[in-house]
């Protein structure tokens, strides 16, 4: 008897390690600020004091790139280096540019290329299981914090929607909320009820629905 036990009792414990990973499209980051989400106080904590305005005042940013290329204004290559070990915006693993890979810390050439060498990926869990091919779990870990899959916005799990920085609960009960989804411009209309245009922009990079245009907006969507 105690030989089934104590199998099933690991089984059991694994599954419940393993379940909130598996459900997630968005890498866990416990420790990485979000430059479109970092209170002013956050952004002084890692040396960006004298940037506060300038980065509130233009979010939300599309990219790391973007994001990148204000900094240069006031910080060195090196210093950005840096401060990417502290604060970084995901990439879209399926369509993140070199530039944009090589934005994430220590990021060499032969792993970009594993990066794209894989794509297309339709869940993080399989960035995580082509990725280990090279690197041990530790390194995995904090290459998956600089990373994330979009959520298809008609077929996503709620639990997959509240992996993306900045959604709680009620909101991602509000992304399924209004299933099904026929256009992105819907998606603005109802999710912009809820918040404002620029959260809405914020929340667009994270998600696409199939078959539809993933252009942004470029203005205030109408409401009915």
């Amino acid at each position: 008897m105690l030989r089934t036990l104590v199998p099933l009792a690991l089984v059991a414990l694994t599954t419940t390690i393993l379940l909130p990973l598996a459900s997630a499209q968005v890498g866990k980051n416990d420790k990485i600020l979000n430059p479109n989400l970092a209170t002013k106080e956050q952004l002084a904590t890692v040396g960006l004091e004298k940037e506060t305005k300038a980065i509130v005042e233009a979010r939300p940013f599309k990219s790391i790139v973007e994001f990148d290329k204000l900094l240069a204004k006031t910080q060195s290559a090196e210093a950005r280096k840096k401060l990417y070990e502290k604060l970084f915006m995901p990439i879209n693993l399926n369509t993140a540019t070199r530039e944009e890979i090589f934005l994430i810390p220590r990021m060499g050439k032969k792993m970009a290329h594993e990066f794209e060498e894989y794509r297309p990926y339709k869940h993080l869990k399989q960035f995580r299981r082509e990725i280990a091919k090279y690197v041990d779990k530790k390194e995995l870990a904090r290459l998956e914090q600089y990373v994330f899959v979009p959520l298809e916005l008609n077929t996503a799990k709620e639990e997959e929607f509240k992996s993306i920085p900045g959604v709680g609960k009620r909101m991602a009960h509000e992304f399924v909320e209004y299933r099904p989804y026929k256009s992105m411009k819907q998606f603005r209309r109802e999710i912009g009820k809820y918040v404002d245009k620029k959260e809405v922009a914020r929340l667009e990079r994270y998600i696409f629905l199939k078959g539809a245009s993933s252009k942004p907006a470029t203005s205030k969507p109408k409401r009915k």
